[in-house]
Formats: C-alpha cells, structure tokens, sequence
C-alpha cells in the first residue's frame, strides 16, 4: 500500500471519533493437525451452545409438536445464513482483533449513538433472564416429580433467581472467561447431542425419522403433500423458532468478542478480559489492528479462515442442525401432534412424558440435560452481554478505561451486578416461555438491521484485501429480506391482522 492509501484507511475508520487502526503483522494461524483443531476451534462451540438451550430444546420442540415436522425445512435456511453471518462478523474481528460491535461504533453518525443502540437492543434481547427460568421448570421436575403449574410460580421464580446467581459465580473462577465457557460448552454438545442421540435411536420408530428427513425439504408426510405452512400456525412462536435456529441477534454478534479473546486473527494482540479469579491484570487494547497485503499475510490469512470455517460449518452449522432434529424427534414420539406445552413446565414436558411411558428414571436423566441446557444457555447469554456491553464501554469512553487503573475486569463485573439486579426484577414480568418467545422475536429484528450494518462494515472499512466476495454480500441482503418477511408475519399475527 502507497502512503496515501494508509492516510485514506485510518480516515474511514476513524470518521465517527474512534482512534485509527494501528498497521502491524498478522499473526500466524495455529496448526490444524490431528485433533489439534479441537484445542483451536472454540467461539462456534460457545455460540452452539446457546443454540441447542433456546430454540433447540424450547422453541423448537413447542413449534413441532403443535404444528409438526414439516418445518425443518426453516430451520435449514436460518442455520445456513446465520452460519454466513458468524462467518462474516468473524472476518471483521480476523482483519481487526475488535469486536464487530466496535465496527459497528466506526460508522456514522458518531459511536456513542450505535454503543447506546446496540447495547439497548441487548437488553431488550436477552436482557430477560428466560433461561434461568425455564431451568427452573426442569429442577423443579427433577424434585417434585411432577410440572409445574401456576400456583408453583413462586417457587420457580425463588429457583430461576438462584441459577441466575449461580451463572455470575462461575464466572467468577477460571483465567480466561472465554476459555471456561469453551470447556463448559464442549461438555454441554457432548453430552447433549450424544444423549439424545442415543435416546433417538431407542425410542424414535423409523417413520418418525422418514418424516424428519422429509420435513427438511417442507413435505409432510402423513398427508403426502408439501407443507410449509401449516393451517392455523402460531407465527409468534415460528418467528421465534426461526430466530432462535442457530443462535439468533446479539448472541451471533458477541461471536465476535469471544473469537477476540480466543485470540484468533488479530485478536492476539488485542488481550482479552480475565476473571476475577485469577488474579491477572490484562491489557485490553480500546482500539484494533490491520495489515498490509502482502504474499505471507494472504497466507496466513487464508489460514485463519480455513479455522473459521472450521469452527462455523464444522460445529456451528452441523451441531446445529442436529441440536434442532434430535429433541423434536423425541418431543413427537412422545407427545400427541397438537400439544400445547408453553407453560411454567415446558422444560420437563418431555421428562414427565418418558417417564410415564418408560420409567422415572429416564424422566429424571432427561429433566437434569434439560436443566443443564439451559443453565448453561443463561450463563452464556449473561456473559455475552456483560462482555458485549463492557467493550462498547471500554472502546468508547477513555474515562471508562481510566477507571479502577485501566482494569478491565472492574468494567466488567459492574456491568454483570447490574444484569443481575434487572435479572431479578425481569422474572416477575412474565412466564420465563413467554419472555423467551419476546427476546427471540426481537433477534429477528435484529438480524435485519445487523445484516446490512455487517455488509456496510466489511465492504466500506476493512481493506480491500480482506473484504467478502460478491456472493457473501448477496446473502447477508438475502438474511434481512427473510428475517424481515418473518417479523412481518409475528407482527401481523400480534396485531390480528
């Protein structure tokens, strides 16, 4: 690049306040050899996590058994783009070692206006602790040995409040926060995805699976034809599902901030935010990197996106999808097409189903998963959005930086302690389903406006070098035309119209 080209870069990166990238040396990928790749992939596991504890175990199950198995065929199209999407937000932090939200913050008409907007749409998202309060339904199950009903709200709201504090203290322990909910997340897919796999292929009889294979293309296969809208659908709850297939909104976004403090591409040199257990002091950088194009960056380069598609198609996209077939197919074996099951014990009615028909303690096996899900979605999600909001902050406000000596940390458990002060108050607004089906239809909302910012950042501020081709760029404007198409049915159908 001629010096002039430099001059131009740093202009449109800075033009909304934010300091200029600082020009340095890619790093070099890691080494994908043997099983090496487990130790390097990592984001795509924490984001699948939040994946298989909201629309897969919740959403997904109440939209199948109401309506059946012939819409997989949306869970397909919403895993792919948002697959295209993580990618997309990875490349921006891969080129910069910032979060995507911090790209976000580099556009007009200032950052201070898109950090208050980002970090408002989070809390609308996930500010409600739903998770927590779902979980809730299961370990009341796993004692009670039986649903919860309305009179039991007390009780749940007394146990969500718990799980919801049990979140804040495991994010208390471990070094690096990103690398505890990594472990976390891998343990959760292994066990989950193996269980109820396992499960499936005891109980699921073999025309159920037909109709799943078939339900992937939107063919229902007890009436023999095409289905792909079901007479009488929720579209409150399907927007929701669709939403909440993969990740959904914010949650895909904050991939971003996780793949930074993993250290991929630029992320390296960027730090990351310790624990308040460690007792470590890290140097957080407020603003990011970007390099030259020369042969031996394009090659590492190439490498780190080989990782990225690794972590996104290998695990996102696949588990994913699994995560999604695997419970309906035991939710439709054992509960009768038509069930309503949005209620206090949504999280147990597949536990109380198995365990009338094979025993208490299957029921009891698959009530703790579902308790373990879904504690382990609400302490990614909390996590996301303190780590979310704590880099608007730090990224935006040199007084922020300078406060408590330049700890980040301090920052960061601000932040959580206010999530859990709102967290505690937000259980008592409504059923934790309730409060689910509400965040998730606000990620569709999301992913409109999120798909467009993405596509304006990566084309206008990152290097030419680095930027998407042309293909990628037409599916992040296919992203908000089908999530604005679904929105636009959830609202029709809020409004009776």
């Amino acid at each position: 690049m001629h010096p002039a080209s430099h001059t131009i870069a740093r202009a449109a990166e800075a033009r909304s306040g934010l300091d200029p990238w600082i020009h340095t040396e890619l790093p070099a990928p890691p080494t994908l050899k043997g099983l090496g790749w487990l130790k390097a992939v990592g984001p795509g596991v924490i984001v699948l996590g939040v994946a298989i504890g909201s629309g897969e175990f919740l959403l997904g199950p109440a939209a199948f058994v109401r309506h059946g198995l012939s819409l997989f065929w949306v869970v397909v199209i919403a895993v792919y783009l948002q697959t295209i999407f993580n990618t997309e937000v990875l490349r921006y932090t891969l080129a910069t070692g910032e979060p995507v939200f911090t790209g976000f913050m580099r556009t007009r008409p200032s950052s201070t206006l898109w950090a208050w907007f980002y970090a408002a749409l989070y809390f609308l998202q996930i500010g409600w602790p739903a998770w927590a309060g779902t979980a809730a339904g299961a370990i009341f199950f796993l004692f009670m040995r039986r649903l919860a009903q309305p009179l039991d709200a007390p009780t749940i709201y007394y146990i969500g409040i718990a799980t919801f504090l049990l979140c804040v203290a495991v994010l208390s322990i471990g070094r690096r926060i990103e690398r505890t909910l990594e472990l976390l997340n891998w343990v959760l897919v292994a066990t989950i995805l193996g269980g109820f796999l396992i499960m499936a292929l005891v109980f699921v009889p073999g025309n159920t699976w037909a109709a799943a294979a078939t339900g992937l293309a939107g063919f229902d296969l007890t009436t023999g034809e095409f289905d792909f809208f079901p007479a009488g659908a929720d579209f409150f709850l399907l927007a929701a599902l669709v939403a909440y297939s993969g990740s959904g909104g914010v949650v895909n976004l904050t991939l971003s901030n996780w793949a930074r403090d993993k250290g991929y591409g630029m992320g390296e040199r960027a730090g990351y935010i310790a624990s308040a257990a460690s007792g470590v002091k890290v140097d957080l950088a407020h603003s990011g990197f970007t390099f030259d194009e020369d042969a031996e960056a394009m090659r590492r380069w190439h490498g780190w996106w080989r990782l990225v598609r690794l972590d996104q198609w290998g695990i996102f996209f696949t588990g994913a999808i699994l995560g999604m077939v695997l419970p309906a197919l035991l939710y439709v074996t054992f509960l009768p097409r038509g069930t309503d099951i949005q209620g206090l014990g949504i999280s147990a009615a597949l536990a109380a189903a198995v365990g009338s028909q094979s025993g208490a303690v299957l029921g009891g096996v698959i009530a703790f998963l579902g308790a373990w899900i879904l504690f382990k979605t609400q302490l990614d999600s909390v996590e996301g959005m303190a780590r979310a909001i704590t880099d608007i902050l730090w990224t935006g406000s040199d007084r922020v930086r300078g406060w408590r000596g330049g700890d980040v940390r301090a920052v960061y458990y601000c932040v959580l302690a206010i999530i859990v002060v709102w967290g505690i108050f937000a259980l008592r607004l409504a059923q934790p389903i309730v409060l689910l089906q509400i965040g998730a239809n606000i990620a569709g909302g999301i992913f409109i406006f999120a798909s467009m910012h993405l596509l304006y950042v990566n084309t206008r501020l990152l290097p030419a070098h680095v930027r998407p081709p042309m293909w990628r760029r037409v599916m992040l404007v296919v992203m908000a035309l089908f999530y604005a198409f679904w929105v636009t049915l959830s609202v029709r159908a809020v409004l009776g119209v």
